[in-house]
């Protein structure tokens, strides 16, 4: 059966959720570094607690995936899993903050640690599904407007959890140190409370506002794959990996490292407990929103521009913005003018979310959406775990304990990966903005 098109509002109730998934994702991005070093963790070890999320991601995320595939109830295929990864991620985000509270039992560390996969299990519990429902609900033309709509929902989460403990602690007068040391600021975690309302509710709208198909709409194509092979990955998959390995491995140690390095070259710390150690970090949340607002921009442009140019050309030239944006961190001299790599940072972040996905969209048997946007999202995880085991160990013995060389590798990693793009076969359908 024709899948109808979808409105533009009917397309952001549906990725609605997204909002807040990404509001609590950004709200681990730029506070966890500094959360678990405050809590005693060792920069060189950091990387490694950072393994969790890629990890739980790889795993998780191809047996929701091929679950909500198989799920059929009055709740519908997709939202029951967008319902219960909600509320499990709201009560990591609650606790997370908390670990002090529960050093008698186990150091903060590795309770700080031990929630971070909660929380990741739990986003991933969500979002796998989400990627799924796009490819569910609208027709072939549609796809790249609908990754896109999430790319601007995604930004907007990340935008208000990434400034959020900024402005409680500068605009609303929350304090942005600690009194007791080995404790997380007021800031942050009221921050991490908000976050945990907004990722609730935001999942609610969706889940309330948003119908899913029958399963007999599906018939016809569900039949049509039976007869193909049971299990074949699409082509384009294999030759997405490339590019995707150097755009995440780059995005995960930006990610990792980004606080410790503004910290050291900018504000002239390495003692996490230093007051003004959390002050970079409040700026580099500033940054993190700062690259997150853009690419909710590029978002509405890049349905425009992909059918101008083309998905593939789009997403190298994004790619190449990022690249020379992160080699640029060298240069720069004072904090203030971090704003503008992360401006190009941006361009790579919107098309990451968006063109791989909507050049894989097409290409995956609708009865097994949901399977194989897990196993995709393998082509994330891996290069972060990779990383994770290599990027303490290339900044403790290679780089001199110096963060800022984790971000140029991650410069000349999304390099590589814009001339990687080249070499796929995208074979997509025109789209229709």
């Amino acid at each position: 059966m024709q899948k109808p098109k979808l409105s533009f509002w009917q397309i952001w109730n549906m990725s609605f959720g997204f909002l807040g998934i990404q509001f609590g994702f950004a709200l681990q991005n730029a506070n966890a570094s500094r959360i678990l070093l405050t809590f005693g963790a060792d920069v060189h070890h950091l990387s490694w607690f950072w393994l969790v999320a890629p990890i739980t991601g790889m795993i998780i995320q191809p047996i929701i995936g091929y679950m909500s595939d198989k799920t059929w109830n009055r709740f519908g295929r997709r939202r029951p899993y967008f319902l219960v990864g909600a509320v499990l991620t709201s009560l990591a985000l609650i606790l997370m903050p908390n670990a002090p509270h529960f050093a008698g039992y186990i150091a903060p560390m590795f309770i700080g640690g031990g929630l971070l996969m909660i929380m990741d299990a739990s986003i991933n519990i969500s979002m796998e599904p989400f990627r799924a429902l796009v490819a569910d609900k609208l027709p072939d033309e549609q796809h790249t407007l609908g990754f896109s709509v999430q790319t601007l929902l995604i930004g907007i989460g990340a935008i208000v959890g990434s400034w959020l403990p900024y402005i409680l602690s500068n605009w609303m007068g929350f304090a942005g140190d600690s009194e007791v040391g080995g404790t997380v600021p007021p800031n942050v975690m009221w921050s991490f409370y908000i976050g945990a309302a907004v990722l609730l509710s935001s999942i609610i709208w969706t889940v309330s506002t948003t119908k899913e198909y029958p399963p007999e709409f599906y018939k016809s194509e569900t039949d049509l794959d039976a007869k193909e092979e049971k299990f074949k990955i699409p082509k384009v998959m294999w030759q997405l990996l490339l590019v995707q390995f150097f755009s995440w491995f780059a995005l995960f140690s930006m990610w990792v490292y980004t606080t410790p390095t503004v910290a050291q070259h900018f504000f002239g710390t390495t003692d996490p407990n230093n007051p003004a150690y959390q002050e970079a970090g409040n700026w580099v949340g500033i940054l993190f929103g700062i690259y997150n607002g853009v690419s909710a921009v590029l978002a509405l442009l890049l349905p425009v521009i992909a059918k101008r140019v083309g998905r593939k050309l789009t997403h190298s030239i994004a790619l190449t913005f990022g690249g020379l944006s992160f080699l640029s961190f060298f240069v720069i001299t004072d904090y203030h003018f971090l704003i503008i790599p992360m401006i190009g940072i941006g361009f790579a972040w919107g098309s990451i979310l968006a063109m791989p996905y909507a050049m894989l969209a097409n290409s995956i048997p609708a009865n097994k959406m949901g399977m194989f946007m897990g196993l995709f999202n393998m082509s994330i995880t891996i290069p972060q775990i990779v990383n994770g085991v290599f990027g303490g160990i290339l900044l403790q013995y290679f780089f001199h304990d110096d963060p800022i060389y984790s971000i140029l590798l991650a410069g000349v990693f999304m390099l590589i990966g814009a001339v990687t793009v080249i070499f796929i076969k995208d074979k997509g359908v025109k789209e229709a903005a």
